[in-house]
């Protein structure tokens, strides 16, 4: 007789969110048994045999309650974005960084040693990396202002003011949040490395680039490039490039962010560490104007490159996907222009903006809602 593998189950924070739906979706195409806890109420979803806590993680026993039966944790619940003044700090640390002590304390009040996953980000990194043809590897400080007013946007070589070429980041590179939000999600991967050494879970670090695709919040102070985008096409307007739209990012689909998630939570052996869930093939923020303007219709305005910048973006980054290939098992499949495509095609006229993340194979069954 054939042994069946047992069914993971897994606790996913923030699980009605972008990222974390399609987490979900993607647990249950591997035959696990997400369990969401999220502010959010399920509100559409309500066909999907997915039990949904409803309740907020800095609470200790919603988050102990939600920790009962499960054999991994999926971290996503975050305050995501830029924040808008420094006003936005307080509920910046309360959401990310008090929210994973008190899931973590959780955890360790049932001693929970299970795989654990957490969703940090670039923004860890600050600046990217850069080669000086002379100087080798080089990290240049913040841009200078009177620079940015005058169209020079490009770093040089702080050695020998040379032209510099931007490289993709490896893991180990060193790293300098510069916002609030990028010192919370560095702050988080601090507290988590903490647990596990002392409770001995193997700890998975997932460093998302610049995530798109079906579901993404818009209209937002805090959506990412590709949403505001998308959100002045909607509207009928050009999409406003800042700077002079060469500065390049890694811009990978919400489908492999959740597949990696996926791998490492089920994967026979825990990958521990940490992992840039990257596309591998960076792009211009002005190419990912321009193609999501082309894909969403010929009448569609052209982007229009503005050189207005702000002074805490960074000029160029990108991670290397290599570890991630090698010890993780992931390569992004999603090709940029399929991307976009998918993108627009859940917006555009006649789509559904119902992102249907329920069971992979259609079943509608219970769904249990418990409020903390």
């Amino acid at each position: 007789m054939v042994s069946r593998r047992r069914t993971v189950r897994v606790l996913v924070t923030g699980g009605a969110g972008f990222i974390g739906a399609h987490v979900v979706k993607a647990l249950l195409a591997e035959g696990a048994e997400p369990r969401i806890l999220d502010l959010r109420s399920p509100g559409g979803r309500e066909g999907s045999d997915v039990e949904h806590v409803v309740g907020d993680i800095r609470d200790a026993a919603v988050a102990s309650r939600v920790l009962d039966g499960v054999d991994a944790v999926c971290h996503q619940a975050s305050m995501v974005g830029v924040e808008r003044s420094f006003d936005d700090a307080a509920a910046y640390v309360s959401n990310n960084d008090v929210g994973t002590a008190s899931l973590l304390t959780a955890m360790a009040n049932v001693g929970f040693k299970g795989r654990f996953v957490l969703a940090s980000s670039m923004v860890v990194y600050g600046e990217g990396r850069y080669r000086c043809e002379r100087d080798g590897i080089v990290r240049p400080g913040p841009r200078d202002p009177a620079d940015l007013a005058s169209g020079r946007f490009d770093h040089a070589c702080p050695h020998c003011g040379g032209s510099l070429e931007a490289e993709p980041l490896p893991e180990d590179a060193r790293l300098e949040p510069r916002s609030v939000y990028a010192a919370t999600k560095l702050h988080q991967e601090h507290l988590c490395r903490a647990y596990s050494r002392e409770l001995g879970a193997p700890l998975t670090i997932l460093r998302y680039h610049n995530v798109y695709g079906p579901g993404m919040p818009r209209n937002t102070s805090y959506a990412g490039v590709a949403a505001v985008f998308l959100s002045a096409l909607e509207a009928g307007l050009a999409p406003d490039v800042f700077e002079d739209g060469r500065q390049l990012r890694d811009f990978v689909h919400v489908s492999d962010v959740a597949r990696a998630n996926a791998i490492a939570l089920t994967r026979e052996r825990a990958a521990v560490g940490v992992f840039n869930v990257a596309s591998g093939a960076p792009r211009s923020v002005g190419e990912m104007a321009s193609a999501l303007s082309s894909a969403f219709g010929p009448a569609a305005p052209a982007p229009r490159v503005t050189g207005a910048f702000r002074l805490g973006d960074v000029r160029h980054v990108m991670g290397s996907p290599e570890r991630a290939a090698r010890d993780l098992g992931f390569t992004a499949r999603i090709e940029f222009g399929q991307g976009l495509l998918d993108l627009v095609a859940h917006v555009g006229p006649g789509s559904s903006r119902d992102t249907g993340f329920g069971g992979s194979d259609g079943r509608t069954a219970r769904r249990s809602v418990v409020r903390g």
